[in-house]
């Protein structure tokens, strides 16, 4: 029998993972920014979803649209033509989940289904594209995962939500046994007082699951992070990623 959390994220490592496409040459999450990471060899895209009012899956972060159109209101309430015609600069405008699929079909994705009502619509879209097998689910809700894993099965990667990956860390510390359903922790260098260490990392991978750090921008901790052997690193800064990765004999 297969092991049902040995894929997406089997590649070489560290795993280079485009937050939002990038923000070098275009506005994050857009197809832009997507079509910049790929070109640069980016195989591992992460994105956000957001439900329209009228049940189309908007590839955006923020649950309104102030901080990157400046206009006001929420994404849940405007349809997707309303979206469709929002200009975020230099022609660039907000894509669906739908099109990102489509556009990049090799790609493997890390999406993260930002509300409640976008889940069994994000469970839909992925069954109706056969993505199910190349994406990986994280959340700040543990909720939202095991919905989308109920629905969609074992063969699901998943990355642990907030509470999982407490009990993750504990367990990387020796206290305690940690949930062994998901792949992948993917965390920031510290979390809610916990400061990620070498220790932690390697606790948390003889427990068999993986590492990601975001979100890094910064050549230094780049390095830090490879010398300390994590399995992934985010970024917006997909270029600067790459070169440090060259640097180093990961690329």
């Amino acid at each position: 029998m297969s092991d049902p959390l040995a894929h997406p994220f089997e590649h070489r490592r560290p795993i280079a993972i485009a937050h939002r496409g990038g923000d070098e040459q275009a506005p994050e999450n857009t197809v832009a920014a997507f079509e910049h990471a790929w070109s640069l060899g980016f195989r591992y895209l992460e994105t956000d979803v957001h439900r329209t009012a009228d049940g189309v899956l908007a590839a955006f972060h923020d649950a309104d649209l102030e901080r990157l159109s400046g206009r006001p209101g929420a994404i849940a309430d405007r349809t997707w033509d309303e979206l469709a015609e929002i200009d975020l600069g230099d022609g660039h405008r907000i894509p669906t989940l739908d099109e990102l699929l489509e556009r990049f079909p090799d790609a493997v994705f890390n999406i993260d289904p930002k509300a409640d009502d976008a889940v069994d619509l994000l469970g839909e879209r992925l069954q109706a594209h056969g993505a199910v097998a190349r994406v990986n689910i994280g959340s700040f809700s543990d909720a939202r995962i095991q919905r989308l894993i109920d629905r969609l099965g074992p063969t699901l990667s998943t990355s642990a939500g907030p509470r999982d990956t407490a009990r993750i860390l504990a367990s990387a510390k020796g206290l305690g046994r940690g949930p062994s359903r998901h792949r992948c922790i993917q965390v920031p260098m510290v979390m809610k007082g916990i400061r990620l260490s070498p220790s932690l990392v390697a606790g948390v991978q003889r427990r068999g699951r993986q590492v990601h750090v975001w979100t890094v921008n910064d050549e230094a901790t780049m390095h830090t992070l490879i010398d300390w052997g994590v399995d992934g690193i985010m970024t917006d800064r997909p270029s600067l990623l790459r070169a440090v990765l060259e640097e180093r004999g990961h690329w």
